[in-house]
C-alpha cells in the first residue's frame, strides 16, 4: 500500500549542490501517493530549475513571497495552510540559520514560520559548517521547537570532504516522511461514492426526488479520505462542502449518474449511499405543463438501477450498498444484499418518525452474509468512520480469501 497516499506535502528546496536529489525525492514521495507541493528559495535555482520540479511534481513551483498573482490570495499562508508536512531538503546551513532566528524574509520560511503542520529539515553541508558551533546551537534550538532533524549522512561530499553533512538519501527522507503518519485502513485504495438524490425532469421547472440531503455519503467520503483512500465522490444536487481531498463529480439524474459511475477507472470499493430515483416520467415535456381542470396523470418508468449495474460486472470490486426503508429494516435489507450480490449493505429507517433524510445524526443495521453488526444513533460524521472501518475490515478478509 502506498505509504503516503493521500497526503499532501511541501517541500522545501534550498541553496545546496544537493539540491539536484530533489528531484528524485519528488519521485519517490509521488511513488508513495503523496501530493508535493515544491518550494525554492532563489539560491537553490542556481542548482536545480523550478521548471524540472514542476514538470516532475505536476504542480506549479513557486518560489517568490512577493508574487503579485499568489500573494492576491495571501499565498503563503494557503501554503501554510495546505501542508501536513513540510519537509526541507536539502536544507543549507544558512537556511537553518534562518529557521533559528524565526525570519520570514522570503517564500519558504516564511511559510515555515506561518504553517501549523510538522517540519522536518535534512541538512545538507560541508562537514566543518555542520560541526561549527553556530549551527549545531542552531539545530538544537530548532530540536527544542519540534522540528525534526533528518540526518546528515556523513560520508564523501561534493567538495572532497569526507565527514558528516551529507543529505539523506530520498528513500530514507520518504521513509522517516511516512513515519509522521498513521497508514490509513484504506491507504492507496480507489474508492467510489455515490450520494445525495436525483432529480428526474418532468418539465423544465418541475422534478421527481426525494429527501436525501447528502450528508451520510458527503461524511462517508470524508471519513474515507481520512483512511488514506482515493476518493471519488458523485454526487446528485446537494448544498454540501466537498470534502477535504474528494474529487467530486456533480450529476442531476439517474442516468447522468451511472454515465459518471462507468467512466471511472475500475475502483477497488464502491459505496452506493444516494438515493436514486427508482422511477422518471416515460416523456419529458419540452414547455412547462399548465394547470388543467380535473386531474392530471405521469407515466412513469424505472430509472437503471445503478447498483444492480456495478454488482453484475464487479470482478474483484467491494461493493456495498445502502437500504433507507419504512418498515421490516432488516428483512428487506438482506433480500437486497442477496438479490444484487452485494458484499456488504448498511440500512437504515426513514421516515418522519425516524429521521434518516436530512438529519445530522443516523443509525444503521450493517449486514454481510452470515453476520452483521447494529451502529446506533450518532453524528453521522461518526456512523461514517464505524462503518469505513467494517467496510475496510470486510474488504482486507475478502482480499485475503482471494489471495489464499
Amino acid at each position: 500500500m502506498a505509504k503516503l497516499a493521500n497526503k499532501r506535502i511541501l517541500l522545501g528546496v534550498t541553496g545546496s549542490i544537493a539540491a539536484y536529489k530533489s528531484a528524485e525525492l519528488v519521485r519517490r514521495l509521488m511513488d508513495e501517493g503523496a501530493t508535493v507541493q515544491v518550494v525554492m528559495t532563489e539560491a537553490a535555482q542556481a542548482f536545480v530549475t523550478p521548471f524540472t520540479l514542476q514538470t516532475l511534481s505536476g504542480r506549479p513551483v513557486h518560489c517568490a513571497l512577493m508574487d503579485a498573482d499568489a500573494e492576491a490570495t495571501m499565498g503563503h499562508i494557503e501554503q501554510a495552510r495546505w501542508a501536513d508536512l513540510i519537509v526541507v531538503a536539502p536544507a543549507s546551513a544558512n537556511f537553518i540559520a534562518k529557521l533559528a532566528q524565526g525570519r520570514a524574509d522570503e517564500l519558504l520560511s516564511a511559510i515555515c514560520l506561518a504553517s501549523a503542520a510538522p517540519l522536518a529539515v535534512a541538512p545538507a553541508m560541508n562537514q566543518q559548517m555542520w560541526a561549527n558551533a553556530a549551527t549545531q546551537a542552531n539545530v538544537a534550538t530548532l530540536a527544542e521547537r519540534g522540528v525534526t532533524l533528518l540526518g546528515p549522512a556523513s560520508g564523501e561530499q561534493a567538495c572532497g570532504d569526507v565527514g558528516a553533512g551529507r543529505m539523506l538519501e530520498p528513500d530514507q527522507i520518504v521513509e522517516s516522511c511516512a513515519e509522521y503518519f498513521d497508514v490509513g485502513l484504506l491507504a492507496g485504495r480507489r474508492v467510489l461514492i455515490t450520494a445525495g438524490p436525483t432529480q428526474e425532469d418532468i418539465d423544465p421547472v418541475r422534478y421527481i426526488s426525494n429527501r436525501s440531503s447528502g450528508k451520510m455519503g458527503f461524511s462517508i467520503a470524508a471519513a474515507a479520505a481520512e483512511a488514506g483512500a482515493l476518493v471519488t465522490l458523485i454526487s446528485g444536487p446537494v448544498s454540501l462542502e466537498t470534502p477535504a481531498r474528494v474529487t467530486r463529480i456533480d450529476v442531476r439524474s439517474a442516468q447522468q449518474m451511472l454515465a459518471a459511475v462507468q467512466a471511472q477507472e475500475t475502483p477497488d470499493i464502491v459505496i452506493a449511499a444516494a438515493a436514486v430515483a427508482d422511477y422518471r416520467p416515460l416523456q419529458v415535456a419540452a414547455q412547462k405543463i399548465k394547470k388543467q381542470v380535473g386531474s392530471a396523470q405521469l407515466s412513469l418508468e424505472q430509472t437503471p438501477d445503478i447498483l444492480a449495474t456495478i454488482a453484475e460486472n464487479k470482478g474483484d470490486m467491494f461493493v456495498v450498498g445502502f437500504a433507507a426503508e419504512t418498515e421490516r429494516l432488516e428483512e428487506n435489507a438482506r433480500i437486497k444484499l442477496e438479490k444484487k450480490s452485494l458484499d456488504l449493505i448498511a440500512a437504515n429507517w426513514v421516515g418522519n418518525e425516524h429521521g434518516g433524510f436530512d438529519s445530522d445524526e443516523n443509525a444503521l443495521i450493517v449486514l454481510w452474509q452470515n453476520g452483521g453488526v447494529e451502529l446506533p444513533m450518532a453524528p453521522k460524521e461518526k456512523i461514517a468512520r464505524l462503518l469505513i472501518d467494517i467496510v475496510a475490515e470486510r474488504f482486507d478478509a475478502k482480499d485475503s480469501a482471494k489471495n489464499s
